[in-house]
């Protein structure tokens, strides 16, 4: 029997896996490693980052969102981010690195990927802290210093992954970014192409320079125009692909360059009312449509959980059970 790791590396490169990847199992997360807070940590709770951008998380939702009222806007005009905008320092203690650092080291690497953790991603960054409108608004009309304003965030994420390496030595990376809404991207290939690609290829030239095999990135969303932009990038797995992608049509384009996981929406198994019927018969679908080469079967959420409890769990028995059937 392969090892996760093998496994995992049959379906990238069209070989023979002798059962489906299931979810993030290849994938030990060193989620103890130092990094300013991406969101707000629980619901009911409201935090400010230290780039300034605040985050709250009412009880009644399923997550957080940066608040961008004029009283919290982090970035208030674009012309002038140099003076609204300062990157946090990318330096930990010893002490402050210790936990990743063991953890890291317990991991047996013949089974499975030590990966780094990424969030927020570079666009995430600029409608963090602006506002969506704002940011998408200044792409168009102040496109000069977005460009700068994105360098920046560059240079911060460089800065921040030169430490990770140092202290962990990761294989993979897992990096958020989401790039659209359920049906489209939220800019156009060509806008991407100039703004968002040369911030990745540096990025992900970066790690991929310093040890890391595996890039996964994750953006559950509908992105499926911007697929040969994540090839170009460097993207080895692209995390949380929704089914209004059509990923079978996707493996049969792209799938020697790029490996797809997901295809099971997390909105339409992850809720209060779940079932294992419907678990199953989405999963099911997904495998029997995408196929075992190139295409991991996953739930679209950005990390090894879910948003109500026991779906996770239920979704990877699933995708055992789908093994035994399948193969």
């Amino acid at each position: 029997m392969l090892t996760k790791r093998q496994n995992l590396m049959e379906v990238i490169k069209g070989g023979n896996p002798d059962r489906f990847v299931n979810q993030y199992e290849f994938m030990d997360l060193i989620m103890e490693a130092p990094m300013d807070l991406p969101l707000a940590p629980a619901p009911g709770t409201r935090v400010k980052n230290k780039w300034g951008i605040t985050f709250d998380w009412p009880a009644d939702q399923i997550g957080s969102f940066p608040m961008h009222d004029e009283e919290h806007k982090a970035l208030k005009d674009i012309t002038v981010w140099k003076n609204q905008v300062k990157a946090p320092s990318v330096f930990y203690t010893d002490e402050e690195w210790a936990a990743a650092e063991a953890h890291a080291k317990s991991v047996d690497r013949n089974e499975k990927f030590v990966t780094a953790f990424c969030a927020p991603g570079i666009f995430e960054m600029t409608h963090h802290l602006m506002s969506m409108e704002d940011a998408l608004m200044a792409l168009y009309e102040e496109p000069e210093a977005m460009k700068e304003l994105i360098d920046y965030i560059v240079d911060y994420e460089l800065a921040y992954a030169k430490e990770v390496v140092k202290h962990i030595h990761p294989d993979a990376l897992f990096h958020h970014d989401d790039w659209g809404s359920q049906i489209s991207s939220f800019i156009s290939p060509e806008m991407f192409d100039e703004f968002i690609v040369p911030a990745y290829k540096k990025v992900y030239g970066f790690w991929k320079a310093n040890g890391v095999e595996l890039i996964i990135h994750h953006s559950d969303s509908y992105a499926a125009n911007l697929v040969p932009f994540m090839i170009e990038m460097g993207i080895d797995i692209w995390q949380g692909v929704m089914t209004t992608n059509n990923v079978p049509e996707l493996i049969k384009k792209y799938g020697k360059k790029i490996t797809f996981m997901g295809d099971i929406d997390s909105g339409r198994v992850d809720f209060p009312g779940w079932t294992r019927e419907k678990i199953y018969a989405d999963t099911k679908k997904a495998c029997e449509e995408c196929g075992k080469l190139y295409f991991i079967p996953c739930l679209s959420q950005g990390l090894n959980i879910s948003s109500f409890p026991g779906v996770y769990e239920a979704t990877s028995d699933v995708i055992d059970q789908l093994s035994k059937e399948m193969f």
